[in-house]
């Protein structure tokens, strides 16, 4: 079985697409996962599939989805080893920054072409930074996420792709659930 990490993009956003933590658990469990554990009220899922097809799995789980809420919820989904790699190649931690809370990850809908990094011009003078992935952005926000200059909006008009953004506590949570064998626990 392949541990995987699905982030569910704009549930439980200021009012919108409301989906309780208990139904998301029923709907992937509905759809065959095993050991199936939310984080947050944001659409964090970690859960177990014995299918290695990451994309056909995604598209799997946003029909489910799409089926049982009545509206269509982007997947980004990544493998256990995938967010390890995240956690891993941070290159903001290696500058020594040590408050985490200014430190973000955007997750890639789907690596978008080479030449299309060469849209991202930042602003400047801006204290805000970034640094590529692979399919992730590395965001460092000194001043916090809500005043950046560089909000997830910047990166998809500029790459084209859908993004989802979480904060580094939740990331390093999400690894932490994921490589946690106990799969009955559930939050």
């Amino acid at each position: 079985m392949s541990r995987y990490i699905s982030l569910l993009r704009g549930i439980n956003v200021g009012g919108q697409k409301i989906v309780g933590m208990q139904t998301l658990r029923e709907i992937f469990t509905g759809l065959g996962f095993a050991g199936v554990r939310t984080y947050l009220q944001s659409g964090n899922v970690v859960f177990e599939s014995p299918d290695v097809n990451q994309s056909g799995l995604a598209r799997r789980i946003e029909a489910g989805l799409e089926q049982a809420l009545g509206y269509q919820v982007r997947i980004f989904l990544r493998r256990e080893e995938q967010l390890k790699d995240i956690l891993t190649n941070n290159p903001f931690l290696t500058e020594g920054i040590e408050d985490k809370r200014i430190l973000h990850v955007s997750f890639l809908y789907q690596e978008p072409g080479e030449s299309t990094w060469d849209r991202l011009v930042v602003p400047v003078g801006i204290p805000d930074k970034y640094n590529r992935g692979n399919t992730v952005i590395y965001l460092y926000y000194p001043n916090g996420f809500a005043k950046s200059r560089l909000p997830t909006s910047f990166f998809e008009k500029a790459l084209g792709v859908p993004i989802t953004d979480r904060n580094w506590n939740t990331v390093e949570a999400l690894y932490k659930m994921v490589i946690d064998t106990v799969s009955s626990q559930k939050n």
